[in-house]
């Protein structure tokens, strides 16, 4: 369950040198990450960090009153955990699975004891980092500066980077929590995509059928999220 082609998936682990690799090799656990699985909640340190691979997980800031935005989207191309080597410790956003998969776990301490071992992966997981801040800096500004149509295209667009193929599992529920919105303003959204031929939404499922266009009405955010990611991470 804990084979190289598996975990390799994960383009970070995929980065790593084969030595660096082979130790990790019998610390990854390969686990279900099923819709809706919360990995950590705000305040937690976590035991655990993630590397998905077919699963994707967003990361929210939870309000007091128990309202939440996404700030991030983690996928194949990372990991969540990165508090673990920041010196922080817990975090303030919860990590939950919004699109359901696959994905590799390592112990806490294990992962900390390499990232101290080895500059190689130390600098590999500051430039993720790096990477996942512009994101978390780029959704702040989308979501005080352009549409909700706009935000839901970068969105769509990055959860589409993230995955195998043109089809998201998700509900207006979980789609109107990640966008910090009323539920209405989702469907409302959603319909507009849909109308134009752009996308197809029932029954929780998306299938995007025009990626093209959703890429022309996006903002400028999405292509900025994604030329961050290509300068700083290698590609598998």
């Amino acid at each position: 369950m804990t084979a190289a082609s598996d975990a390799r998936q994960n383009h970070l682990l995929a980065a790593l040198p084969g030595n660096i690799f082979q130790r990790w090799e019998s610390d990854l656990v390969l686990i279900p990450m099923p819709l809706g699985k919360v990995l950590y909640e705000a305040g937690e340190a976590s035991s655990y960090v993630y590397f998905p691979t077919t699963a994707i997980a967003s990361l929210l800031y939870v309000m007091e009153d128990g309202a939440s935005a996404e700030i991030a989207v983690v996928g194949n191309e990372g990991m969540v955990g990165v508090s673990l080597f920041m010196g922080g410790g817990a975090t303030s956003s919860r990590a939950l699975v919004q699109s359901a998969g696959e994905g590799f776990r390592m112990a806490a301490d294990r992962f900390k004891e390499e990232f101290d071992r080895s500059s190689v992966v130390l600098h590999l997981f500051l430039l993720y980092t790096q990477a996942l801040i512009t994101q978390m800096v780029q959704t702040a500004a989308c979501n005080r500066h352009h549409t909700l149509d706009q935000q839901l295209c970068r969105w769509l667009l990055l959860s589409l980077d993230r995955l195998d193929g043109n089809t998201l599992e998700m509900t207006q529920r979980l789609m109107a929590d990640m966008l910090g919105v009323r539920r209405e303003g989702v469907t409302e959204a959603a319909r507009k995509l849909q109308e134009a031929g752009w996308i197809r939404y029932a029954r929780g499922r998306i299938n995007v059928f025009d990626r093209a266009a959703l890429e022309k009405h996006s903002c400028e955010c999405y292509e900025a999220v994604k030329r961050e990611y290509a300068r700083l991470l290698p590609r598998s």
